[in-house]
């Protein structure tokens, strides 16, 4: 005889799916505790810790950090030594400090490190003033890390900046190291491959005229940004569709390689689409139904290489011209090849709000409630 046994699985949403790990790419990188935190009164606190950095690379850096969570879900102190950033080779000891009062709910601390380099850590001391005003420390786990890595995992640590979410970066591999500030172990982070851009710039792009290099390093601006909100997305959400009427995200970055697509032709070749174009690009460029038809079912890497091939295009051909091609009207618009880029650019800004808009409305991936199990007796 065979009976189906129909198994409810009764684990909580909560405490299941907030242990996921989940690993993404990025240029930086953290790690964390947090404890919880009340007092009636505001009291000071200070998280100190010994780090040291070995790189390169002008834009690396290190930091100790501390985020105070409170009750009513308010932002509270928070401070990642972004303005002090720690790039010394010897070890030396950092302090951030801060304060909770009755709002607070939890205190979370740890360090990050950004792009390529040996970044060390050791020896985490996190001090609360007492009723009397005297600091007093606090009990860390693991808080020299003489507890080794294992498999990548720092026990008694969690990656990410909450314990809640748990987020490895796959650019960073995490080890223990002898090379200590106290006891026989520190902790090692070390990011390869890492490709820093500094933001914050425009022009200066090599061989293009001032004008032409202004419009590229915005245009490269926007699509980094696009990138970095993408990126880290699974198929599902790449595919999530908010309603009959709206977009999938990978459809939309299509639109974006379409659109760029179609004025490259129209300014470096004075043309629009030939029939070749159009059964290659129309169904992105127009979107509707065709596009919510046609594109899903590809990873966000795909849509990406699509979108990066035609951006490498558009550079190559703007370095091949001045500024004086800039301002050149395109007849049938009565349009400037600068004002055609321009429109290129903001473009990508609109449709980047509409995927940032997408983004956060994504419900959480379905789980399988019931486990079918086939006992025979």
């Amino acid at each position: 005889m065979r009976k189906v046994v129909m198994l409810l699985l009764c684990f909580s949403f909560v405490s299941v799916w907030a242990q996921t790990q989940k690993v993404i790419s990025s240029d930086w990188t953290s790690f964390n505790q947090t404890i919880d935190i009340q007092s009636s009164v505001k009291k000071k606190f200070k998280v100190i810790a010994s780090v040291k950095v070995e790189t390169n690379e002008p834009l690396a850096w290190a930091g100790v950090w501390a985020r105070v969570d409170t009750k009513n879900e308010e932002d509270g102190f928070f401070d990642n030594m972004g303005d002090r950033p720690v790039k010394a080779k010897e070890w030396q000891s950092y302090t951030v400090e801060g304060t909770i009062d009755q709002n607070s709910k939890s205190l979370s601390f740890g360090g990050l490190c950004l792009f390529n380099g040996k970044f060390y850590f050791d020896k985490f001391v996190v001090l609360i003033e007492n009723d009397k005003g005297v600091f007093e420390p606090l009990t860390i786990l693991n808080s020299s890390f003489e507890t080794p890595v294992k498999n990548g995992d720092i026990p008694k640590w969690s990656f990410g900046t909450t314990k809640d979410k748990i987020v490895k970066v796959k650019e960073y591999k995490v080890t223990s190291d002898k090379s200590s500030a106290d006891g026989s172990y520190a902790l090692l982070i070390e990011g390869t491959g890492i490709k820093a851009k500094q933001d914050g710039r425009i022009g200066n792009v090599e061989g293009a005229s001032p004008k032409i290099a202004d419009m590229i390093s915005m245009l490269e601006d926007l699509k980094d940004r696009v990138e970095r909100t993408v990126k880290n997305m699974s198929p599902y959400e790449i595919d999530y569709l908010h309603d009959a009427q709206a977009n999938r995200i990978g459809a939309l970055i299509m639109h974006l390689a379409a659109a760029e697509k179609y004025y490259q032709v129209f300014t470096f070749e004075n043309r629009g689409f030939n029939e070749e174009e159009k059964k290659k690009w129309n169904t992105a460029l127009n979107l509707e139904q065709g596009g919510r038809d046609e594109f899903k079912g590809h990873s966000v890497q795909y849509y990406l290489d699509i979108y990066n091939e035609v951006r490498a295009t558009t550079i190559a051909e703007l370095k091949k011209r001045d500024d004086n091609w800039f301002v050149e009207v395109q007849k049938s618009y009565d349009w400037t090849n600068q004002y055609c880029w321009f429109h290129v650019m903001e473009h990508q800004s609109s449709h980047l709000g509409q995927i940032l808009f997408l983004k956060k409305r994504i419900p959480p991936e379905p789980k399988p409630l019931i486990l079918e199990k086939e006992i025979k007796n």
